[in-house]
């Protein structure tokens, strides 16, 4: 994945355009917005679906977001394409008319509708629908992206639950940042869900080892959710603040929150460490990303249960399947990143030990547990 997670961007990009027919995400949101789906065949063709259309196999139902978001939706929508367009099978892919469980639970109906025999959903925000929508329809599968016990605590056996290890990637961030030179950080959270929470504490683990490392006990770190994944005029003041007073890198974990974190990066002359997937393509303010392997991940669940008779199998039938660097499923960005002294065969070295489990990080993700160091000073805010 070290090769594979630095370039997926780029591909997701290019089958994103593809899949929209290179006329551009403002035609392809309004097509969806009348709850059309578009359709993938097997020779990556697309074309908008009607009554004549051929059947879906396979579906995805996005959050609230488009197949453009540069995230969730973006990059499970590439492993639903890239599956179906090698297997001869047809994807389509439908959002809903806007934020809400009855407007997921309708663009469900619609797959089902349309011959889906599996449905994939991104994103937390998809508990509820999907919920609803296993006890519906039991003979369809739902494959539920970053989803967890927490969000859907009974999963049936037609759902499978997917989440990641995040304090693992988060931890290498933190290393890495600290090992490079930055000595004033910051992790700038979104919604303090369980996920960020590993990330920031991920994050937090890592600088504390590599400061231990380095033999040094001056790193600073900033640490805040802003309890939004939207950017905000909040989120850029209270950035502004941090660069400020002397912030060199802010970890911003919450998605599109980047977008109120880089211009105060860019007022004060401070870096950025992305998030879940490689947004280095948003400025050169990105030193790094902190990466899940959506679209592999999703190829990989595709194809257990295309296998298994279209039924999802022992494995991830009914429950939390947790994937992480022993998957494959984690990773930084090291192929657009700005790392002047931490190395490559460093990454490697730590990458292996998550993935043997010869290192391991604390997978805490409550945020009301704040974790004590010992080598780095973190004011939590």
């Amino acid at each position: 994945m070290k090769k594979y997670l630095s370039l997926v961007l780029a591909a997701a990009m290019a089958l994103s355009l593809a899949a929209c027919g290179g006329s551009g995400s403002a035609d392809n949101a309004g097509a969806n917005a009348n709850s059309t789906p578009v359709q993938v065949g097997a020779d990556g063709a697309d074309a908008a679906t009607g009554t004549d259309a051929k059947a879906t196999d396979i579906a995805m139902v996005t959050d609230v977001g488009n197949i453009d978001d540069q995230s969730f939706n973006q990059f499970t929508w590439v492993g639903v394409q890239e599956y179906c367009a090698e297997n001869g099978l047809n994807a389509n892919y439908y959002r809903p008319t806007e934020d809400s469980d009855a407007a997921r639970i309708e663009q469900i109906d619609n797959a089902v509708a349309d011959g889906a025999k599996i449905i994939v959903m991104p994103g937390f925000l998809v508990a509820a629908a999907v919920t609803e929508g296993q006890a519906k329809y039991p003979d369809v599968q739902f494959v539920a992206i970053d989803v967890s016990l927490g969000d859907i605590p009974e999963p049936a056996a037609n759902t499978a639950l997917i989440t990641y290890k995040e304090e693992q990637v988060g931890y290498l961030a933190g290393y890495a940042a600290v090992a490079d030179g930055y000595k004033e950080l910051g992790f700038l959270g979104g919604i303090d869900v369980p996920a960020v929470v590993r990330y920031g504490y991920g994050f937090l683990q890592g600088a504390d080892a590599a400061a231990a490392a380095m033999g040094v006990n001056d790193v600073n770190v900033k640490y805040w959710y802003s309890q939004s994944f939207t950017p905000t005029d909040e989120i850029q003041t209270k950035m502004d603040g941090w660069y400020m007073e002397g912030t060199e890198v802010v970890f911003s974990c919450g998605g599109s929150i980047v977008n109120s974190c880089l211009p105060a990066a860019d007022a004060n002359d401070g870096k950025v460490i992305g998030v879940d997937v490689d947004q280095s393509g948003l400025s050169p303010r990105i030193i790094t990303s902190a990466m899940k392997d959506l679209t592999g991940s999703v190829k990989r669940v595709l194809a257990d249960t295309v296998a298994n008779d279209w039924k999802l199998s022992e494995t991830y039938s009914g429950k939390e399947t947790k994937l992480g660097a022993a998957e494959d499923a984690v990773g930084l960005a090291m192929g657009s990143s700005q790392f002047v002294n931490f190395t490559s065969h460093v990454y490697d070295e730590m990458l292996e030990a998550l993935a043997s489990g010869d290192l391991t990080v604390d997978d805490t993700s409550d945020s009301s547990v704040h974790l004590e160091f010992s080598n780095i000073n973190v004011d939590y805010q």
